[in-house]
């Protein structure tokens, strides 16, 4: 049986590397990005099976990869799981939790993640 493939995407490295290790524990394979226009191109090169993306994230934010992935033919049915600091960080930004409400995303994670839950999580929408 194939490994199902997460794409990881965010500008912290070791969130992606706590998330990564934990799915692999679990017999998933994991690719990592670091920013969303690279999780955007790893998504066309590699048609992950679950998209795991932050919110916040200097070069392009996850609502607009978000966005895109899901305009996209080849790459829409892909599940979309958000991760967002927002709640910590609502009235000093201008990402809203209803602009996330306006994506596509099939699911939201508060920051700091609780990566069993989040594990539970994929292995609900992968089923």
């Amino acid at each position: 049986m194939d490994k199902k493939r997460i794409l990881i995407v965010d500008d912290d490295p070791d969130l992606v590397e706590t998330v990564s290790m934990m799915l692999e524990s679990k017999g998933f394979a994991t690719l990592p990005a670091y920013g969303g226009i690279e999780g955007l191109d790893k998504a066309r090169k590699e048609t992950p099976d679950l998209i795991v993306l932050d919110v916040m994230m200097p070069d392009k934010d996850g609502y607009t990869v978000c966005n895109e992935l899901k305009k996209d033919p080849v790459l829409k049915e892909i599940p979309i799981i958000l991760l967002t600091a927002i709640g910590d960080h609502i009235t000093s930004t201008t990402y809203t939790l209803r602009g996330g409400m306006e994506t596509f995303a099939d699911d939201f994670f508060q920051k700091p993640v609780n990566t069993q839950s989040l594990v539970n999580r994929i292995e609900q929408l992968l089923k």
